[in-house]
């Protein structure tokens, strides 16, 4: 694998067998399993004590529930007895977690509490679930899987997004909608066009009909160097921050290179000229679900790592995940939210709610899974990337910095 990363050439993609390889793909859950937070759903999906859903990820399987208390857990979901799959169902509630194999079961703590026929001396206390590092961050669950004392700072990983999302109704919004895009692509090329949007003019005509071109001009959808297109638009920004700090919302960005830990990003822009929201024709999809009172037309987004992203409008939210799975698959889950008081069929349809991503979402799968098709044959080279697709380059740079290639 070193001799792959080490052709590789900063501002071209990457060498075949990064995609392609078995190995190399065991050898990425190694180093992405215990160093990053994995974004597993909302708090919105427990609401009351029992409450549990599973999150999978490259055949980890983990219980993720809320315990008497209230607190959120999270344990391997595999029974200390012989390893069986303890929960089967992808979601539910128990008081009990029973495996279906011998009838050993845990409580919503995680403790063993029923085990038949055990010899003398058996210590129940010392056979629980094993945990998993879980922390809960407006609203968002992650979990980790490193040993407990070896955690990445959970607080450094998210202190920077704290301000952009201030006030905007995340934590206490609730699932409307939530669909699964399973796409046979390694895991770093659909980062790879999440990354960049040098494809939207091409793709997904439907998205960029929504957002305004010189944003797209940004993001690198669209070529320009009209002196007087990015006059105007600077402008035009300048006076949407001046507004939308009037109203009590955050403005700014940050975004990290190829030394952070997490390879994170976050920005606050508006989404179109007479646009409230990110919605097919920019009107209102669901009732306010920010907390400043009015609309801004501004989208809050979130990478906290390549892995997980979420975007905020104020009426809804979105959040990606992209989960291993396998060498050359990737699922794509993505789920809705809305203010915790919209009623289905009177406030939101969900169809609307997600037309533009569920299409957007479908775009990207053909094109990402033909782009593996294309990765695995025998006349592929990488390729020099385009001025529009930095972030790819910078993506590269990061992994292969972090898994200790360069």
């Amino acid at each position: 694998m070193k001799d792959s990363a080490s052709t590789w050439v900063y501002g071209h993609s990457m060498p075949a067998e990064l995609y392609l390889s078995d190995q190399v793909f065991r050898d990425d859950l190694d180093w992405l399993l215990p160093s990053q937070w994995f974004l597993t759903g909302h708090i919105s999906q427990m609401p009351n004590v029992g409450d549990f859903f599973l999150y999978e990820i490259a055949g980890e399987s983990v219980i993720v529930t809320r315990n008497k208390k209230g607190d959120v857990k999270a344990f391997h979901n595999a029974c200390r007895h012989r390893g069986s799959r303890i929960c089967l169902e992808h979601q539910g509630n128990k008081r009990l977690f029973t495996c279906p194999y011998h009838a050993w079961s845990y409580d919503l703590d995680g403790q063993l509490r029923a085990a038949a026929s055990m010899p003398e001396g058996f210590d129940k206390g010392a056979n629980g679930l094993l945990p998993i590092n879980v922390r809960v961050f407006e609203g968002l669950i992650f979990v980790n899987f490193a040993a407990a004392d070896e955690a990445p700072n959970f607080d450094a990983f998210t202190g920077r997004f704290g301000p952009l999302m201030r006030g905007q109704g995340l934590a206490t919004a609730k699932v409307a909608a939530r669909k699964t895009y399973p796409t046979e692509a390694n895991w770093k090329l659909v980062v790879d066009n999440f990354f960049e949007c040098y494809h939207c003019a091409t793709a997904h005509p439907t998205y960029c009909q929504v957002h305004d071109k010189m944003k797209l001009l940004a993001f690198g959808a669209v070529d320009g160097t009209d002196p007087d297109d990015m006059a105007d638009h600077r402008a035009w920004l300048a006076e949407w921050e001046a507004e939308a700090a009037a109203k009590g919302y955050p403005t700014g960005m940050f975004h990290d290179d190829a030394a952070s830990a997490h390879f994170q990003a976050a920005n606050r822009l508006p989404i179109a000229k007479g646009a409230v929201t990110e919605s097919l024709d920019g009107q209102p999809i669901a009732p306010l679900m920010s907390a400043l009172g009015t609309f801004d037309g501004g989208q809050t987004g979130c990478v906290f790592s390549p892995l997980s992203t979420v975007l905020i409008n104020n009426d809804h939210a979105v959040i990606f995940l992209f989960i291993p799975v396998d060498t050359q698959m990737t699922r794509v889950e993505t789920i809705w939210l809305v203010a915790p008081d919209a009623v289905e069929g009177k406030d939101y349809d969900p169809e609307a709610l997600m037309q533009l991503w569920d299409t957007t979402l479908k775009e990207d799968k053909t094109i990402t899974q033909n782009n593996q098709l294309g990765v695995a044959s025998r006349g592929y080279r990488p390729g020099v990337l385009s001025n529009r697709e930095a972030w790819i380059a910078a993506f590269g740079a990061w992994y292969v910095q972090q898994r200790g290639l360069a």
